[in-house]
């Protein structure tokens, strides 16, 4: 199996920002280009924090409710003084949490699970900024037709992998949901099959409803 990599996925044509851009021009880039956050890089374009909206917005939330009938807590004391920075090094999420062009799907999403972000700027073997990639982009891998994920399952998993016979378990993808059925010859490839089913991009379930050989007869060993 071949497993989409971030290269494959990442926005390559990135807007960024300098350390010296101000307050107004990161507004204007984000409304002009449509985005919600951009990677701020130093001179040799190596990603040193990420701006997005909710920094920017620390502006309006950190300024005094005349009326004092707004029933939400102040900021705290350091959201109050990043809102008072002017340029992109004093308003952005910093350090840059970033990930590498060769790391799988997986991989780049279980960053984002751990930090909690929204994207991560993409960086080279010298941590130069080559791309951005972000949830949406990795969400993409579960739009692949059903028709490619079969595919690869039983020329991939099935039959280069584990050499089984094309006879032996039939395959089903409807809407990435994979249903196995057939039967296999000793009980243990059971779950193999199933975790390597897991493993193919696109896929969102497996149900296996597979049993085992015993000499010529048939046994369940599986249930969805």
């Amino acid at each position: 199996m071949q497993h989409r990599t971030v290269a494959d996925l990442m926005t390559r044509d990135v807007v960024r920002a300098r350390r010296d851009t101000p307050f107004k021009e990161l507004v204007e880039l984000l409304t002009e280009h449509d985005i919600t956050a951009l990677p701020v890089v130093d001179e040799l374009d190596h990603p040193l924090g990420v701006v997005s909206e909710a920094d920017l917005l620390r502006k309006c939330s950190a300024r005094a409710d005349p009326s004092g009938a707004t029933p939400v807590p102040r900021p705290e004391a350091w959201e109050r003084a990043r809102a008072e920075g002017c340029r992109a090094e004093e308003l952005m999420s910093a350090p840059a949490v970033c990930a590498r062009a060769e790391w799988t799907v997986a991989e780049a999403a279980r960053l984002m699970a751990l930090r909690n972000i929204k994207r991560l700027p993409v960086v080279d073997e010298a941590d130069r900024l080559r791309g951005i990639v972000s949830r949406g982009d990795l969400l993409r891998i579960f739009l692949r037709r059903d028709d490619a994920i079969r595919d690869e399952i039983v020329r991939d998993v099935l039959q280069r992998t584990l050499h089984l016979a094309p006879s032996d378990v039939s395959v089903e993808v409807r809407e990435g949901q994979v249903t196995l059925r057939g039967s296999v010859q000793v009980p243990s490839l059971v779950p193999i099959i199933e975790r390597l089913c897991r493993d193919v991009d696109g896929v969102i379930s497996v149900h296996a409803h597979l049993g085992h050989r015993t000499g010529t007869s048939r046994t369940p060993s599986a249930t969805a």
